[in-house]
């Protein structure tokens, strides 16, 4: 496992962006377990990405313009979605009591989608992966399998990080509605910024 191969994971991963928003957004609303919850839901929205990239599909996406469209306006869709529910009080940031949680499937299911509907992800293992796998090892799958691997704990563990970071500060947050009411419209506009940003990506 070389050195630059960690340090490179663990930029792309500590850089913000649609998981660690729905990470911190749902630590912040419902707490520690939650922001663990939604971590372990976001990573494991990288699988299908990661298994594209293994198996050659993402070069198929990439070069199917109808494909990497559909999937790109469904994550846009989403996005906003998350958005309106967000400033509804019922998506990621309606703030409830940890002794009544939202429920582990709905929200790792949420988060999975979260990171299931950004084509970008397969086009970046696709292009990220074969920089550190020589074409020439025996078992150069097994190796991207690895990375893969390696490329998800640094992701769950650093996500974990942010909900955790997110639930310490709940308590002033939470009990100041005004400034709950800015941290949903703050969080809501991020949604929709990555939204827009994802909608005028090219292939």
């Amino acid at each position: 496992m070389s050195t630059e191969f960690l340090l490179t994971t663990l930029v792309i991963v500590v850089t913000p962006g649609t998981g660690v928003l729905y990470t911190m957004a749902a630590g912040l609303a419902r707490g520690g377990r939650a922001g663990m919850v939604a971590a372990l839901g976001c990573t494991l929205g990288i699988v299908p990405h990661m298994a594209a990239a293994v198996t050659g599909l993402a070069a198929l996406l990439h070069a199917s313009a109808l494909a990497f469209q559909a999937l790109k306006y469904l994550g846009v869709a989403y996005l906003l979605f998350m958005a309106v529910m967000t400033l509804r009080e019922r998506g990621a940031l309606s703030v409830e009591p940890e002794t009544a949680p939202r429920p582990a499937g709905r929200v790792i299911a949420s988060g999975m989608l979260v990171n299931l509907l950004n084509p970008k992800l397969s086009i970046f293992f696709f292009a990220f992966l074969p920089q550190f796998v020589s074409t020439e090892e025996p078992a150069a799958l097994v190796r991207m399998l690895e990375l893969s691997g390696v490329f998800m704990l640094v992701t769950f563990v650093a996500f974990c990080g942010y909900g955790w970071f997110a639930a310490a500060i709940r308590g002033q947050v939470v009990s100041r509605p005004a400034v709950m009411t800015w941290m949903r419209r703050v969080f809501a506009g991020a949604f929709v910024a990555l939204g827009v940003k994802l909608a005028l990506t090219e292939n």
